[in-house]
């Protein structure tokens, strides 16, 4: 991977990690589209934390709330939240590693994520806020966001979508969605800490194209992040849905006739 390409996967990993398009599947896709064959959830992992620098800009308020009272209620949601996320992660690391590399679930993921955001889009705003979402509802959505760790589920769709179907109101889903993200991606760094330090170790990735890639993401999300918030606010997701479901047809078609990238 050089240094363009990194920039251009960065932008693309800012731009979809907020949007219910899910960011890892495009990825997956660029990569194929280059012809990037080497391993690369390390670069995934790094272009992740570039977008943890978006989400500390926008959510700033909320961030220093939970650090000044960190036993509030929403920092016990985002705890539940993040449990569930953590052991599917754990459990199902190989496999998803396995899934990052080929591909071969790619087209299907889309559709999927599609639907969920179609179904998710119909339902009217909810009304629960902080005090009103208990637990089990957090539990409910940190499954969400653990199924999303397959390459071409959305991240911010699943949870979203997640918070909707338990009655949460759309902006407040929106708002522990992105902060839910936090934990998360933070963890994946975690796993992931040894081959980042240890750049060389058969990942093909330099440094600089793994800084270039994270710095890129960050200022891509910073804008996807706003653009994410008007449209949820407006209650027009189901857009989204449409174009996954483009995706997803054209990455099946490829895969299963054409041959041109899968």
């Amino acid at each position: 991977m050089n240094l363009i390409q990194a920039i251009v996967l960065g932008i693309i990993q800012g731009v979809t990690e907020f949007l219910p398009i899910s960011s890892s599947g495009h990825l997956v896709l660029m990569q194929k589209i280059f012809g990037i064959t080497e391993p690369t959830l390390v670069f995934d992992t790094s272009v992740h934390l570039g977008t943890l620098i978006a989400v500390f800009a926008v959510f700033k308020d909320d961030i220093i709330s939970l650090l000044k009272k960190p036993f509030q209620k929403l920092t016990w949601l985002l705890l539940a939240g993040t449990i569930p996320t953590g052991i599917i992660g754990i459990v199902f690391k190989d496999t998803f590693e396995q899934m990052f590399h080929t591909g071969s679930t790619l087209g299907f993921e889309f559709i999927i994520t599609g639907v969920i955001i179609l179904w998710s889009s119909i339902l009217k705003n909810g009304r629960k806020g902080v005090r009103e979402t208990s637990y089990f509802d957090a539990v409910f959505i940190g499954i969400m966001q653990g199924l999303a760790i397959m390459p071409a589920i959305s991240r911010s769709g699943l949870t979203i979508s997640g918070a909707l179907f338990r009655n949460l109101d759309r902006n407040f889903a929106a708002r522990f969605s992105f902060l839910l993200s936090i934990p998360a991606i933070l963890g994946a760094a975690v796993f992931q800490a040894k081959d980042i330090i240890e750049v060389g170790g058969g990942t093909g990735i330099g440094m600089g194209a793994l800084i270039a890639g994270s710095l890129a993401a960050a200022l891509a999300g910073y804008i996807s992040i706003k653009f994410m918030l008007k449209i949820l606010s407006e209650g027009k997701m189901k857009y989204f849905s449409y174009y996954v479901f483009a995706i997803g047809g054209l990455v099946i078609l490829d895969q299963y006739v054409t041959h041109i990238f899968f």
